[in-house]
């Protein structure tokens, strides 16, 4: 069995963007989760599928924000590749308390786009936690995770 390494280190163990001009072009997707809980008062305020506040539709603005931030995530992230995402939709559904936001990109290229998924996921529920901390601090972002990749070198799905 082969020892595993960090891919972003070169022979030296200095920082390195990864080299991906071997690697095959074929379609890769990754859907990232990000759950927000809020609380009740915060909760009475949503009606008609959103959280309407003073700033706005609370969910159709961290589709916006997250979408933005997926698109970003090079800048953000500093050994990550640039990339020009074929497609970044989102999932939002609310579950009890919980604001469960799903990022799901995708792209035809040499590198997958899981960083992508997982900042857009992110972007999102610091959108929901921003517009409605007026109302409370009282805000959890629980866990952000990758829940699918497909394409590249191997497939990922998290039950």
């Amino acid at each position: 069995m082969s020892q595993k390494i960090f891919s972003h280190l070169d022979s030296e163990n200095n920082p390195s963007m990864v080299d991906v001009s071997e690697k095959a072009i074929t379609k890769r997707t990754a859907t990232a989760r990000s759950i927000v809980v809020l609380n009740e008062e915060i909760m009475a305020n949503f009606k008609e599928g959103d959280i309407q506040t003073k700033k706005g539709a609370v969910f159709q603005t961290a589709i916006i924000a997250g979408t933005m931030g997926a698109k970003k995530t090079s800048d953000l992230i500093p050994l990550c590749h640039p990339l020009g995402l074929d497609s970044c939709k989102f999932a939002i559904e609310v579950s009890g308390n919980e604001v469960i936001i799903d990022c799901t990109c995708s792209l035809t290229a040499k590198t997958g786009v899981e960083m992508e998924a997982l900042t857009g996921a992110s972007i999102a529920a610091l959108t929901v936690y921003d517009m409605c901390k007026a109302f409370s601090h009282d805000i959890i972002i629980r866990e952000t995770k990758l829940t699918k990749k497909t394409g590249g070198k191997s497939d990922f799905i998290r039950e």
